[in-house]
C-alpha cells in the first residue's frame, strides 16, 4: 500500500504542491534519494521549523518566522507614511526587491472572487481598517498594488470606495507594458491601460 511505503508518501506528498505533478514528484524524490540524501535531511527539518515558528505578523500579516512583528515592521528605517496594500506574501518580497519603495505592507492574502466564495471577511481587510484608524493613523498614502487581474482590480476599486473618505491619499500601482516587450504581442487591456496611464516627458535641453 502507498501509505506504508515512504518512497510512494513522498511522492505523493510532493505532487500536491502547485504546478507540480506526479512525474516531476517522482523525479524530485528519486535526486534526492539517490543524489542528495543531506539536502532531504536539511529540506525536513527546514519544513518542520517552519511550520512550527512560522505565523502572521501581527502588524502587516505578513507571513514571518521571528517572534513579534516581522522584519519590516520592526525596522526603525521604513517610511511609515507610506504603506502598500498586496495581494500574497510574495509580492512584499517582489516589491523588495525592486529598491524603490521604503514604506510598510500590508498582505490581503488574496483578492476577492466572488464566484468562489472569498470575500472581504475572508481576506485581511478588516485588519488593514483597524490600522489606518489605529498604530498607523499617521499613514498618508495608501499604495493599493494587487495584481492588474479582474478580481485584482475589482479588491483595489473595494478598498479604494472604503478608504475614500479617511482623508488618506490614494494610490495605484501602475501597469503597462513591460521593458523589453513588444508592442504587437502585448494583449489590448495592457496596451489601453499603457496609454491611459501615458505621462508626459520634457525637460530636454536642445544640443
Amino acid at each position: 500500500m502507498a501509505g506504508t511505503d515512504p518512497i510512494a508518501v513522498l511522492v505523493k506528498q510532493l505532487s500536491r504542491l502547485p504546478g507540480i505533478g506526479e512525474r516531476t514528484a517522482q523525479r524530485l524524490a528519486h535526486y534526492l534519494l539517490n543524489e542528495n540524501r543531506d539536502l532531504m535531511k536539511s529540506l525536513a527539518k527546514a519544513l518542520e521549523s517552519t511550520a512550527e515558528k512560522a505565523h502572521e505578523c501581527p502588524r502587516c500579516c505578513n507571513l514571518t518566522a521571528q517572534e513579534g512583528v516581522c522584519r519590516i515592521c520592526a525596522n526603525p528605517k521604513r517610511n511609515t507614511e507610506l504603506l502598500c496594500v498586496v495581494a500574497r506574501p510574495e509580492d512584499v518580497n517582489a516589491i523588495e526587491k525592486s529598491n524603490e519603495y521604503s514604506g510598510l505592507y500590508h498582505v490581503l492574502h488574496g483578492t476577492l472572487a466572488p464566484l468562489s466564495g472569498v470575500g472581504p471577511e475572508q481576506l485581511r481587510v478588516k485588519a488593514l481598517m483597524s490600522r489606518l484608524m489605529g498604530e498607523d493613523a499617521g499613514v498618508s498614502e495608501v499604495v493599493l498594488a494587487t495584481p492588474p487581474t479582474v478580481d485584482g482590480e475589482a479588491t483595489a476599486l473595494f478598498l479604494a470606495r472604503n478608504l475614500d473618505q479617511s482623508g488618506v491619499r490614494l494610490s495605484r500601482i501602475a501597469s503597462g507594458i513591460p521593458v523589453g516587450g513588444q508592442l504587437q504581442y502585448t494583449d489590448k487591456v495592457t496596451l489601453a491601460r499603457a496609454l491611459a496611464e501615458r505621462r508626459e516627458i520634457g525637460g530636454f535641453r536642445p544640443v
